[in-house]
């Protein structure tokens, strides 16, 4: 046992401004969580009004496992498929680590990993 007990995960979606989502994610995004994630945004994006912009804080975001990274990646073709852009924001170092190690940096955020310099 490793003493790290599973945190539930909580959401807390507003609209800011017009046209934006914030979905604030507090706790674990995995196995047992993901679904939660993938629900709340489809249904954000299936109404005649849905967002153009879905910004995603992860300030608060504990652990993201693999799951996690799907419920993310699902999350970015759900938000191309309605047209809105997805945004990642306050990224802690581990789930920049994870973005960078699986090379999934740039199509969730349009950013490039680390290491790698635009060539341009």
């Amino acid at each position: 046992m490793s003493g790290f007990a599973p945190e539930p995960l909580e959401l807390a979606l507003e609209t800011p401004e017009p046209g934006t989502l914030r979905v604030a994610l507090r706790g674990d995004l995995d196995h047992t969580t993901a679904d939660e994630l993938l629900d709340a945004v489809h249904a954000a994006l299936a109404v005649a009004d849905a967002p153009r912009e879905v910004r995603l804080d992860a300030a608060e975001l504990r652990l993201c496992d693999s799951r996690g990274l799907s419920a993310l990646l699902l999350v970015r073709r759900r938000a191309d498929e309605t047209g809105a852009r997805l945004r990642l924001d306050n990224r802690g170092p581990a789930l920049q680590r994870l973005l960078d190690v699986t090379g999934t940096l740039g199509y969730l955020t349009g950013e490039p990993a680390a290491g790698h310099d635009d060539p341009t």
